[in-house]
């Protein structure tokens, strides 16, 4: 098994144990074992936060209180009060934002941060708190922006017209600054950015939507088998960086209601069979987490696919325990992202866009008049070629 290296082997093997997809007393007495090693439990504590399943070991840790010492709990006790009331901080807020917009008639769809709590962990405790991220029609945008103002919301970052015209296209999200904290609301009218040329059918996730009540309050979010989808696609952006993403998935993947034919036949028009099947086998390996028939039988082994993801499987797997973050605007990153399409076509067509497709990056290095606009596809190609070079 791979670990992060010597200065943290025991700490990651045991916040593995934490977060793993297996009974409760086989993962208490694997907890209780691992916990019998030198534990140095600050630097625990803080490897949990880096990989946003804090909630799951303070969980963990509990059935085996008596295995920690004494001053520790205390202190993930404390840590696990603290998302709580974040968490309630939160939901009050996203309430407060869907009864506006939905007085307004501006149809919204919270997914991931509490909606996937409530859905997937049921219960709001158990998913380290970030942001609140909602899905909206992009033509509903500005009264949107207006209204989220009302609230007290701002802006994080400013677009003259032809820079917001340019970006409804090839980007995905505004962030909003509220009185909490920056970033603290996250609007998007696509899944990722246009260059990863993964086009999700927006207006089919708002008409499959499901409804769940996320403190006490019914809304709608996206549907199981389209969460799955969606999160495999997210993760895979952030070469699965944090543990958490796949704990999500894991969660999703034991559902037992799954309808597996229609994920694979969607993750066959989306062209992201790999990176489902890559999705999966992190959870598999990281988190025991069990690769169900359905799957197991609508996914078919393809040989030398197999040999791909397994590469791919191996790579990740080493980067997810490292105690370094991937660079995402390195060359090796790109040739990452192209290896996990499975068509040549695919990755021609994520070279293409990633290449041509300007947004803010080359907005705030140039300034160009508004007749020039056209010209931010060459500084684009520019920055990209100096940043290989130097890669």
């Amino acid at each position: 098994m791979t670990g992060p290296g010597p200065t943290l082997e025991a700490e990651w093997f045991l916040l593995r144990a934490a977060c793993s997809q297996i009974p409760r007393q086989e993962k208490t007495d694997r907890i209780r074992r691992l916990s019998c090693q030198p534990i140095r439990w600050k630097s625990l504590f803080e490897l949990a936060d880096r990989h946003g399943v804090q909630p799951l070991l303070y969980q963990a840790l509990v059935d085996v209180e008596d295995a920690v010492p004494r001053d520790t709990m205390p202190v993930i006790e404390q840590r696990y009060q603290g998302n709580l009331h974040k968490a309630l901080f939160l939901s009050r807020e996203l309430i407060r934002i869907v009864d506006h917009l939905s007085a307004l008639g501006i149809e919204v769809m919270p997914y991931k941060g509490l909606a996937l709590a409530e859905q997937i962990y049921r219960d709001i405790a158990l998913r380290q708190a970030g942001d609140i991220d909602m899905l909206v029609h992009p033509q509903d945008l500005q009264r949107i922006r207006a209204a989220v103002g009302e609230l007290g919301y701002t802006p994080h970052l400013s677009f003259s017209a032809a820079e917001e015209r340019a970006y409804l296209q090839s980007g995905y999200e505004y962030a909003f600054d509220g009185a909490a904290g920056s970033n603290l609301l996250e609007v998007q009218w696509a899944i990722q950015p246009s260059f990863y040329a993964i086009d999700f059918d927006m207006p089919g996730l708002f008409q499959r939507a499901t409804t769940l009540t996320v403190a006490g309050h019914p809304m709608k979010t996206l549907r199981v088998e389209d969460l799955l989808l969606v999160l495999s696609a997210h993760a895979a952006k952030h070469v699965w960086g944090r543990l958490v993403w796949l704990c999500d998935i894991a969660r999703i993947m034991s559902v037992p209601t799954l309808d597996w034919t229609w994920i694979a036949s969607q993750a066959q028009e989306l062209r992201i069979v790999r990176i489902v099947r890559v999705s999966m086998l992190l959870a598999n390996r990281l988190l025991d987490a069990a690769i169900p028939p359905g799957a197991q039988e609508n996914f078919p082994k393809d040989p030398p696919s197999l040999s791909v993801e397994n590469d791919l499987v191996n790579e990740i797997q080493t980067h997810i325990a490292s105690e370094t973050s991937y660079n995402v605007e390195s060359l090796a990153y790109f040739r990452l992202m192209m290896r996990l399409r499975e068509r040549a076509a695919d990755r021609r067509r994520f070279m293409q866009r990633l290449v041509l497709t300007p947004g803010p990056g080359e907005w705030q290095a140039v300034r160009l008049p508004a007749m020039l606009f056209p010209l931010y596809r060459f500084v684009r190609i520019s920055r990209l070629a100096a940043r290989f070079l130097r890669s």
